[in-house]
């Protein structure tokens, strides 16, 4: 068994049920995330609909398609990538996982007798616990980039295989400082960001500003390619991150989560996210894309994860309302669904032991069909007692008549009007004519009146 993987910037976190619980007591978080959703919402949605008729629909499409051939063919861009970096001058790195991608950091840093790096804050070096790292290793960080510190680590978010070029587009000029000050700049890249080719960049310049910040384009887009005489870093390396990605193309549903670029906006719309926020989920990212991305990157379809782990793919409603502000069109709710599935199939999803008990009885009453007979006679008589007396019904079942009345149950279950009328045919019906069988959405059942042929 392949032991679980390590997450050094969340490691103790409960399970999602006893965070959220613990976040939905917080009045100020619930109101300081619902107005900061709610103006996130706005101004997407304006800078969306500000686009000629289909235009936003269609660059979806050509996120969607490009990050497929990379995540179809990323070897092969990965490797065109790398040439293309060391031919402008830069190192390029290969990390398996965190402690090889804090390793290289902490390794470059020594090389260049660099007591103190710039960490501009990034997805990919919060994922590995990059400045615990550092100060384990007795590396003081300082958290900006408006210095000109030496050696400074920060993330990207694409890189061109065909040019070597690395993409940031940042929140301010900060940014800006930290690929041009520094004598070394160290990048830590996830392995799928990578882009085929210059043109490709285009498409995600469009998407991103206005999916993440409402934006039509942002001002702070860094590009920086190997090195320069006299013109910016003297030395720059690439690291590139694995942290599970590999294993994350295996499964042909979940991979889709690979194209995510770090925008967003899933959870601003999310109905979960936008009242317990981030911390409850314990990964990164947060939210909806945190539910699917950070389950597969632990290894959620090949060996046993914590409870925590297990609990995300629970932490939506399935709404559907990520998949509709995705830019890159990846259908949350079903990788969602996918791995519950998994979950459930492998017995490690959480452990609740009211629905583990329904599910044994469904088991046993599926099994043939004289407990199924058996089970719907017992149904039928009960729903009988509860429309004549809801106040029968106790503990967590008196729930469902609390809010809303018991159905009306029928004059006779299929099977008793099946049995009685050998399949309808002794009230004229044919073996073809079954019950519910039909086109016609007016029809009512056996009791139903026989509609005159015109």
């Amino acid at each position: 068994m392949t032991a679980v993987r390590r997450e050094p910037a969340f490691l103790g976190m409960p399970p999602f049920p006893e965070a959220a619980h613990h976040a939905l007591a917080d009045r100020r978080l619930r109101a300081e995330l619902r107005d900061t959703s709610r103006t996130s919402r706005s101004r997407r949605a304006e800078a969306v609909d500000e686009l000629p008729p289909f235009v936003w629909e269609k660059l979806r499409r050509a996120g969607a398609v490009i990050k497929d051939d990379v995540i179809a063919r990323l070897p092969d861009h990965l490797e065109e990538l790398e040439g293309s970096v060391v031919a402008a001058g830069g190192t390029v790195h290969w990390a398996r996982d965190a402690d090889e991608a804090n390793a290289l950091v902490i390794r470059i840093a020594r090389e260049h007798a660099a007591a103190e790096v710039v960490g501009v804050p990034a997805a990919t070096t919060r994922e590995t616990g990059l400045d615990d790292a550092l100060a384990d290793a007795g590396i003081r960080v300082r958290a900006t980039a408006a210095a000109n510190a030496g050696l400074t680590v920060r993330g990207a978010d694409f890189a061109i295989a065909e040019t070597g070029t690395v993409c940031a587009v940042d929140a301010d000029e900060n940014g800006l400082r930290s690929v041009t000050l520094p004598d070394v700049l160290v990048t830590v890249l996830g392995l799928e960001q990578v882009l085929p080719a210059w043109r490709d960049l285009e498409v995600f310049l469009h998407l991103l500003p206005r999916a993440s910040t409402g934006e039509r384009m942002s001002p702070y887009v860094s590009l920086w390619t190997g090195v320069t005489d006299d013109d910016g870093p003297r030395g720059f390396h690439l690291i590139l991150l694995d942290n599970g990605r590999s294993d994350v193309l295996a499964d042909r549903m979940g991979r889709q989560a690979l194209r995510c670029i770090r925008c967003s906006a899933c959870l601003d719309v999310c109905p979960v996210y936008t009242r317990v926020g981030g911390q409850a989920y314990g990964s990164v990212p947060p939210g909806p894309i945190g539910a699917i991305l950070a389950p597969q990157l632990r290894g959620v379809n090949r060996h046993d994860v914590d409870a925590q782990t297990a609990s995300l793919p629970y932490a939506s409603t399935l709404c559907g309302a990520c998949f509709e502000a995705c830019p890159v069109r990846i259908d949350i709710p079903a990788v969602l669904a996918h791995q519950r599935a998994q979950l459930t199939d492998l017995g490690r999803g959480p452990a609740r032991h009211r629905e583990k008990a329904a599910m044994s009885a469904a088991r046993w009453g599926l099994a043939e069909p004289w407990r199924l007979g058996l089970a719907q006679h017992a149904a039928a008589l009960g729903r009988h007692v509860i429309a004549r007396m809801p106040h029968v019904l106790a503990g967590p079942l008196a729930r469902w008549t609390d809010g809303r009345d018991a159905p009306a149950p029928p004059p006779e279950s299929f099977r008793t009007w099946f049995k009685r009328t050998n399949g309808g045919l002794d009230e004229g019906g044919s073996r073809d004519e079954v019950p519910g069988d039909t086109d016609d959405e007016t029809a009512e059942g056996p009791s139903a009146t026989p509609r005159e042929e015109p």
